[in-house]
């Protein structure tokens, strides 16, 4: 396939480029007037239309882009898309005040999600998170991480695992799985931590290992939640299994659990609505990703994150959906960068990069995604006619995306 006649081809970094920190993040290089060939499914040349090879003008098929750009697919690094059913319910409790902490009293939150997780099968979370990632696909996105999150029990969180074992056999775009039974404490836990850590440890682990159903391992690192040390003590034991953590880190508060991902090599600790200088600095030191998510600040009207303070420290900023039924309803990724732009104070092209490169990097796959570069897996999207780069944040609500092409081939979900 060829694409001829682009109006801006986004992200033409280098090979050796797999991620980017501090200032390097404004930096997005873009060639104007550009051809894009496609071959065997990964991105096999481009160039300037003006110096184009005659045997590559000649290739067939053609899609023409003028006036259009194109970009590397969105890589959303951070949802939690297998749930039984949406919470609807308690958007009334949120724009009447109640905080994510009253409302998880109140039997809401999580441990809802946990309770309708319970006699959802297998199939039909299957084919509620299908018409999701379809939807988000058709957004943009690329590549995606799912945890589990909503079972809290061993059998229901395999049950989530198998499924995002299922969506990753059956969508063609990577899919990494991260397990999340540290979510929060079931009810019969609730005054017994250590026996539920327990039981992930000791029985859900060793299934999960021998399914092979995981990538990651997650916590809820945060007060009501999983302590530092309760984090701490899970992340070891997974890390035995060979899974790396990807931790929620200083959503609620700041008390020390980004730098628990980072002291135990976590690929990303993800949120960190609340940040205070020495979680800039520890970030800006490490080669963990701070993965910021917009649009749970947004949704729950809780502080956005520091972008500006974690760029200023040279650290690794990723953006990433947060998709899931109480905070997040929505994976639009347009709408992330938006908001990056809008609440985050990030430039286009840093917002951009966050969402394209760096996201690829929070799941260890930016040598095969995130960027324009000969090699790579050509997961591309064609937009509608813009005026620039800056227009698609800036038409927030809207979608610019206009054709979604996955391994090389046009998807149409």
């Amino acid at each position: 396939m060829l694409i001829t006649y682009i109006k801006g081809l986004v992200g033409v970094h280098a090979k050796d480029v797999l991620s980017l920190r501090g200032s390097e993040l404004a930096h997005l290089p873009l060639l104007e007037n550009a051809w894009l060939l496609i071959k065997d499914g990964l991105i096999e040349d481009f160039g300037e239309m003006e110096n184009i090879p005659a045997e590559i003008a000649q290739i067939q098929p053609q899609i023409s882009a003028e006036g259009r750009f194109v970009f590397p697919s969105w890589c959303d690094s951070h949802t939690h898309i297998v749930f039984a059913a949406p919470r609807e319910e308690e958007f009334a409790m949120k724009i009447a005040g109640k905080t994510y902490e009253e409302i998880a009293t109140a039997g809401g939150g999580i441990l809802n999600s946990a309770n309708k997780m319970q006699s959802a099968t297998e199939d039909e979370l299957f084919e509620a998170a299908s018409i999701r990632l379809n939807d988000m696909i058709r957004q943009g996105t690329g590549a995606v991480e799912i945890k589990s999150g909503y079972g809290l029990t061993v059998e229901s969180e395999l049950k989530m695992l198998r499924v995002i074992k299922r969506l990753k056999e059956h969508f063609p775009i990577p899919v990494k799985a991260t397990l999340l039974a540290a979510h929060a404490y079931p009810t019969i836990y609730k005054e017994n931590h250590q026996g539920y850590i327990d039981l992930i440890i000791n029985e859900l682990l060793p299934r999960v290992a021998a399914e092979d159903l995981a990538d990651y391992i997650d916590a809820f690192c945060e007060k009501g939640f999983f302590s530092n040390e309760e984090t701490a003590q899970i992340l070891e034991a997974a890390a035995k299994y060979g899974l790396k953590p990807k931790i929620h880190a200083n959503q609620l508060s700041s008390t020390g659990a980004a730098q628990v991902g980072i002291a135990h090599h976590a690929v990303s600790v993800d949120h960190l609505e609340e940040t205070d200088h020495e979680v800039l600095e520890a970030l800006g030191k490490s080669t963990t990703i701070g993965t910021l998510l917009p649009s749970c600040s947004f949704y729950i009207n809780i502080p956005f994150a520091n972008a500006k303070g974690l760029i200023q420290n040279n650290a690794i900023v990723a953006l990433a959906s947060d998709y899931n039924p109480g905070s997040t309803p929505s994976g639009n990724m347009n709408f992330v960068v938006s908001l990056a732009c809008i609440k985050l104070k990030m430039l286009p092209e840093q917002a951009i990069n966050s969402a394209t490169l760096n996201g690829a990097a929070a799941m260890e796959i930016s040598d095969k995604l995130g960027s324009i570069t000969k090699g790579k897996t050509a997961n591309i999207f064609i937009t509608r006619p813009m005026s620039s780069l800056a227009y698609l944040p800036y038409s927030f609500g809207q979608s610019q995306v206009e054709t979604v092409i996955l391994n090389g081939e046009i998807y149409h979900g």
